[in-house]
């Protein structure tokens, strides 16, 4: 077999023990025998996990626990400590395997006092790269400024958060009917983009111009129409002032990874826009197939450099390893 590049990736995913009831809303429509595997899947981190990176030539994995995980949790100071709970339980896999993972942490972003100080233990006594967050918590997006004190603490750090995606809170009109279109195919990109703009809109990288929002899916579609955000902002500012055009934000700012979407069309064109340094391999394991993402990967139509700043080189920039 011809031997793989080497490859970092980002949006790879677990489950912790008792939090299967949070995932219900993801998983309802799912093929039974389907679930069964993705269960089997997200609870191990050992043969089958480790033997898939093997042989896609994936070095190293930063996991994160499922979707939504205690971004569903309606009881704020239960949310602490199921935060503190999965965190816990990653800590003990990896320590494990400590070449293999890294650990994004589970945060309670009920409210922004206990998402930074489970954010913060989970950096500095944990070891953790970064934080993972299931988009909304119960209905609130973080361009509140109440949240500043979290950004604040994030930029401190010096780690990135990977916005992940989740159902919208209220289910806009236009999905009535069509149920297909509410989740992994469409919905939950919209909703995913949309709270990332509200952060750019709402001056959040202004304010604190370190930080490292990831977005999976190619960017979900934000890095192709970074020249319409300029032209109608332009426009349609609606009394907004930012320090520099939208765009400017989108590639600095808010990074991407390929998770999910393995055309190299979708690459090229990510690249082009926001540059060779602002795009990261990621497979979205276990919900897509390893294998297909490292083929893709290694096929795609770029240079020797790009292809390994995007396959391990700009992750190891950004997570110091």
């Amino acid at each position: 077999m011809t031997k793989r590049i080497r490859k970092i990736a980002l949006e790879e995913h677990f489950s912790t023990p008792g939090f299967q009831g949070y995932s219900k809303s993801f998983t309802q429509h799912i093929a039974p025998d389907v679930l069964a595997d993705l269960a089997a899947r997200l609870a191990d981190f050992d043969e089958q996990r480790i033997g898939e990176m093997d042989r896609a030539g994936i070095d190293y994995t930063i996991l994160s626990q499922t979707g939504p995980s205690v971004q569903g949790e309606a009881d704020p100071a239960l949310a602490v400590v199921r935060a503190r709970e999965s965190n816990d339980f990653l800590a003990t896999q990896i320590a494990r395997h400590p070449t293999r993972f890294g650990g994004f942490a589970t945060l309670p972003m009920h409210t922004p006092m206990g998402a930074v100080e489970e954010l913060t233990r989970a950096v500095q006594e944990l070891g953790f790269k970064g934080a993972l967050v299931n988009g909304h918590t119960l209905g609130t997006y973080y361009d509140d400024r109440a949240y500043d004190v979290f950004w604040a603490r994030l930029q401190e750090l010096d780690v990135p958060l990977y916005l992940h995606p989740t159902d919208a809170y209220v289910m806009p009109k236009v999905f009535d009917g069509h149920p297909e279109l509410t989740g992994a195919a469409w919905g939950w990109g919209v909703e995913t983009a949309s709270h990332a703009l509200r952060l750019l809109f709402g001056g959040v990288f202004d304010r604190f111009p370190a930080l490292k929002v990831i977005l999976g899916h190619m960017g979900e579609g934000l890095p192709y129409l970074r020249w319409r955000f300029d032209s109608r902002f332009a426009v349609y500012s609606h009394g907004i002032r930012l320090e520099r055009a939208p765009s400017g934000y989108i590639g600095t700012n808010i990074l991407i990874t390929t998770s999910g979407v393995c055309s190299a069309p979708s690459l090229l064109g990510a690249i082009g826009e926001m540059g060779p340094e602002a795009v990261m391999f990621s497979v979205d394991y276990p919900y897509e197939s390893t294998a297909i993402a490292a083929d893709f990967i290694e096929q795609a139509p770029l240079d020797d450099h790009v292809r390994e700043l995007v396959c391990h080189g700009n992750a190891e920039r950004i997570f110091k390893l």
